[in-house]
């Protein structure tokens, strides 16, 4: 089941520089496999592996927003808050 954030976000996407928004762990995860500007990262990794343990249930959402971010700043990628 997906972890809704208590506050969304949103992201430059690499490729057209519109924003997506997202609001929930799940949606982080598509986001970090799928559109991610690299394809390797400390913070990327690290980020991966805080949205599947927050999907189990083992991290709280908050920790898997933290960890989104601190990807976004490695790949450059802009973030703004919602």
């Amino acid at each position: 089941m997906d972890k809704k954030w208590t506050k969304p976000l949103s992201y430059a996407l690499p490729q057209t520089g519109d924003f997506k928004t997202i609001g929930s762990v799940g949606e982080a995860m598509v986001a970090l496999r799928s559109n991610w500007p690299v394809v390797a990262g400390r913070q990327l990794r690290e980020a991966r592996k805080i949205c599947i343990e927050a999907l189990e249930g083992k991290r709280p959402p908050a920790e898997a927003r933290r960890a989104f971010i601190a990807a976004a700043v490695e790949a450059h990628v802009f973030v703004k808050e919602k």
